[in-house]
């Protein structure tokens, strides 16, 4: 027991002076300086053996040979300790980012084959449109589901328009498109998947409901070193007080992840009716 209780004492004692050591590493010289003035005074005063006098030229000497080394060491640990933690992090949003973009499926597939299959055999040339149009889509979507945010927005508004051009032979004359969106942001980074969301939100909600269907605007531009990309359609229209459904809430989710409170969703309803969703970004460019 008199062992244990020995060794947990030297053990107490060694992680105090070490504790102790760097204290000594860290303060700053103003702070050492006030300190030993202050410890000389009260050593004085209290009559303090003369080795209480020379602990403290230690300290002073100690700082002096070894501190600069000692307080590199400690930076060099806590580099490396906020490196591990930031890595672990990133890790952490790139597993969020996956979770999230997992649900982000192109659910109108089965709908499009099963289409495909029925003009086989009453409008094959049709069926072959709808084919291509599917395979462009799919070329387009597979490697954009597997990024976090490196995408471009050249590459979403391609695969918005293969999209479109399906629901367009599927939806006919109800069902008609504008892009507006300057070459100049092409290379602009904006992330994977979401203006798809937008689009396909705004055809199952807006213009799929309404009889005589209606008109998709996709624009983008630049405001105060923002981007800002919008789908706007004349559809049944959006009500303000009704809940974000799981695509919407994917968008607001993902955006959290990527930006932190530095971009946005949000859902208008314009003076002539329908709906507006504009997505808000940093603006940077993707070097490819």
């Amino acid at each position: 027991m008199t062992k244990v209780s020995t060794t947990a004492t030297e053990t107490n004692l060694s992680r105090l002076w070490w504790q102790f050591f760097d204290w000594v590493a860290v303060v700053s010289w103003p702070k050492m300086a006030l300190l030993c003035v202050f410890a000389f005074l009260l050593a004085g005063a209290l009559h303090l053996p003369s080795i209480f006098y020379l602990a403290i030229l230690a300290t002073i000497v100690m700082k002096v040979l070894a501190g600069g080394k000692r307080r590199a060491e400690i930076a060099a640990t806590a580099a490396t300790e906020r490196a591990n933690v930031e890595a672990l992090e990133r890790r952490l949003l790139e597993a969020q980012i996956a979770v999230l973009q997992a649900q982000v499926e192109p659910h109108f597939l089965f709908n499009t084959l099963a289409l495909i299959g029925q003009l086989i055999e009453t409008d094959p040339p049709e069926a072959a449109r709808i084919h291509k149009h599917l395979i462009e889509y799919l070329r387009s979507a597979v490697p954009q589901m597997r990024k976090g945010g490196g995408a471009t927005l050249a590459e979403q508004i391609e695969l918005s328009r293969a999209y479109l051009n399906i629901m367009q032979a599927r939806m006919k004359e109800r069902l008609k498109v504008t892009f507006e969106v300057p070459a100049v942001l092409n290379e602009t980074g904006f992330p994977p998947m979401m203006l798809q969301s937008l689009v396909e939100n705004a055809i199952k909600h807006g213009l799929e409901p309404k009889l005589e269907g209606g008109q998709i605007s996709i624009r983008a531009r630049l405001a105060d070193e923002e981007l800002i990309v919008e789908v706007v359609d004349n559809g049944v229209g959006f009500s303000p007080r009704a809940n974000d459904g799981v695509g919407l809430a994917n968008i607001r989710e993902r955006l959290k992840v990527l930006y932190g409170g530095k971009a946005q969703l949000l859902i208008e309803v314009p003076p002539h009716g329908g709906t507006c969703a504009s997505i808000h970004v940093p603006y940077k460019i993707i070097r490819k």
